[in-house]
């Protein structure tokens, strides 16, 4: 294991902060701590980063313990949601900043080794722009060289994308995956999306009120949520009992409409969001949430009676 979290523990007050947080992470693995403001996923990164201290616990880095280190002196390297680069320095310097810092390479090694990381991140044409020209995604890709180029063990991400807009975040969470593929670097990413997450991760770790809740792939998280808040947080979710007296969740992209004039459902609302068509039904007892894609949506109106035919499901045990 790269990095291993041992009851780590940082509380502020009686209710805000993290308790006894375990988690071990593999050399090379992208992990997402995926939740809602105020979680606790924010604190463990910084705890991490080393810009807090914690109450109590341990941070292992290939086995030594860290957590009492400055931030300095840790092998990790962190990527702002600000991306906090230096105005006053171009495009190279703010890249090359870090190799000299960390690495203690001499200015001219530095600035031809930061060019290398330019060119990584697809930005080779940019070395002398000033950073206040640059747009939101390039300097995500240049507060990414610049962590990069530290030589740090494991890159810790806060949110990076989500003061970019949908477009180009989509886009540059394609990069980042591909990025991480080709650098093999150990990343650690803090996110409140969960489709950010389900994209990007070989595991997710599902946090609420200071605490882990479930740490698996998305594909398991996604299929089989250990709770109702997972189910409901890690995209949406029905809930139904079947005739075996056992309850399933139903996902709203497995369930397919049939009209019927004397179906057992009444749609309720449709909502055209262009690729996909949001349905609700309701049969006076079980409300459920259908997705459809494409021009499946155009078959359907409000108050049409229809039947269902489900595509997948899974049975659900709560273990909360």
């Amino acid at each position: 294991m790269i990095l291993e979290l041992k009851n780590l523990t940082k509380m502020y007050d009686d209710e805000n902060g993290i308790a006894n947080i375990n988690l071990k992470i593999k050399r090379g693995e992208f992990i997402t701590l995926l939740g809602p403001s105020g979680c606790g996923k924010t604190t463990t990164l910084n705890l991490i980063g080393g810009f807090l201290k914690p109450d109590r616990g341990e941070i292992l880095m290939a086995g030594k313990d860290i957590s009492r280190l400055p931030p300095e002196l840790r092998p990790v390297s962190t990527v702002f949601q600000n991306y906090a680069l230096f105005p006053h320095l171009n495009v190279l310097e703010n890249v090359a900043y870090g190799i000299r810092f960390y690495r203690k390479y001499p200015k001219k090694k530095a600035l031809k080794a930061a060019q290398e990381y330019l060119n990584l991140v697809g930005l080779m044409d940019y070395e002398k722009s000033n950073i206040g020209n640059l747009s939101g995604g390039q300097q995500q890709r240049v507060a990414l060289a610049r962590s990069l180029a530290t030589g740090a063990e494991v890159l810790l991400l806060d949110e990076p994308l989500s003061n970019l807009d949908v477009a180009l975040r989509n886009r540059l969470r394609k990069e980042l995956k591909e990025l991480q593929r080709k650098t093999g670097v150990t990343m650690v990413f803090v996110t409140h999306d969960q489709e950010e997450a389900l994209s990007l991760s070989d595991r997710l770790v599902v946090m609420e009120h200071g605490k882990i809740v479930q740490i698996n792939t998305p594909e398991e998280v996604y299929y089989h949520p250990v709770n109702h808040y997972v189910a409901s947080f890690v995209g949406k979710s029905n809930f139904m009992r079947g005739e075996d007296g056992k309850l399933y969740i139903l996902r709203p992209e497995d369930i397919k409409l049939r009209k019927n004039p004397r179906g057992k459902y009444v749609i309720q609302e449709v909502m055209f969001l262009g690729q996909k068509t949001e349905v609700t039904l309701n049969n006076g007892q079980d409300r459920l949430e259908v997705l459809l894609t494409g021009t499946k949506g155009q078959d359907f109106k409000n108050n049409d009676a229809v039947d269902i035919d489900i595509l997948f499901k899974s049975q659900f045990r709560d273990r909360a």
